[in-house]
């Protein structure tokens, strides 16, 4: 249902082709989806409102299952490819997940991956892995209100027994929950390898247990969080010292249909 041509005041990416639709250029807009286009673009998009496969845009923000594909392993493509591009190009950078990427194309590239839906565009014209990196941790730590996961506990002194408690507790997370954190842990540990990244479990699970780890009240304060954040590394350090089989017993051993063609 799109509307007439109008000037675009704030620039925003064209939900077909991707690139910037800059300040003072015609845009159309789909009066129900919002789906911004160039006019150009129009003929390549499908009737605006038709569904494309699994959803025509994912939501802003939602639990894991909401974005995950309808047969297992239960892992979104926004996972999948943003781990892709990175093991594909990233694992020669030094501070992966540590160093930052620029906060703006963190959240523009985000905003246009979430508004492709399962359709994602191609990463590699993303200059810096950093911004990938960023936009991958965002959305993992926006995905889920309860955070990917809940009530693990590393209070047991004897590691047999703790590491028996937190495969307990990943094999109770709901599915998709469990799918994803075990492609990403497989990632990470791939990333903890590399001696170029300088990335080893310690300063993984840093980076990773506040947007992993869930917090131990649901509206912690200020205080909570600080008192939290060695608990959530600690978990996050713990579930890296796991064996990768057991991360591979979720997601299969070569991940053959995780990987986008």
């Amino acid at each position: 249902d799109p509307a007439p041509s109008f000037q675009v005041i704030r620039p925003e990416p064209c939900g077909v082709c991707g690139s910037r639709i800059r300040f003072g250029k015609a845009a159309v807009k789909c009066r129900q989806c919002q789906l911004l286009l160039h006019p150009k673009c129009r003929e390549q998009c499908r009737s605006l409102c038709t569904p494309w496969p699994r959803h025509h845009a994912w939501p802003r923000e939602g639990v894991l299952a909401d974005f995950a594909p309808p047969t297992p392993p239960l892992v979104p493509a926004l996972v999948v490819q943003c781990v892709t591009e990175v093991e594909t190009r990233g694992l020669t950078e030094t501070g992966l997940y540590r160093v930052p990427g620029a906060e703006q194309l963190v959240r523009e590239l985000k905003r246009r991956l979430l508004r492709a839906g399962g359709a994602l565009p191609a990463l590699g014209s993303v200059a810096d892995i950093h911004v990938v990196c960023g936009v991958l941790k965002d959305f993992l730590r926006g995905a889920s209100p309860l955070t990917l996961l809940p009530g693990a506990t590393t209070d047991i002194p004897d590691d047999a027994a703790c590491s028996t408690a937190l495969r307990h507790v990943v094999s109770k997370l709901p599915p998709a929950n469990r799918d994803t954190l075990a492609f990403l842990m497989l990632h990470l540990l791939r990333v903890s390898r590399s001696p170029n990244c300088k990335m080893d479990v310690l300063n993984l699970s840093r980076v990773f247990g506040p947007t992993l780890v869930g917090h131990s009240s649901a509206n912690p304060t200020p205080l909570a969080i600080m008192e939290d954040t060695p608990r959530q590394c600690k978990v996050v350090a713990r579930l890296l010292s796991l064996p990768p089989d057991f991360w591979k017993g979720f997601v299969g051993t070569e991940q053959e249909n995780l990987v986008p063609t």
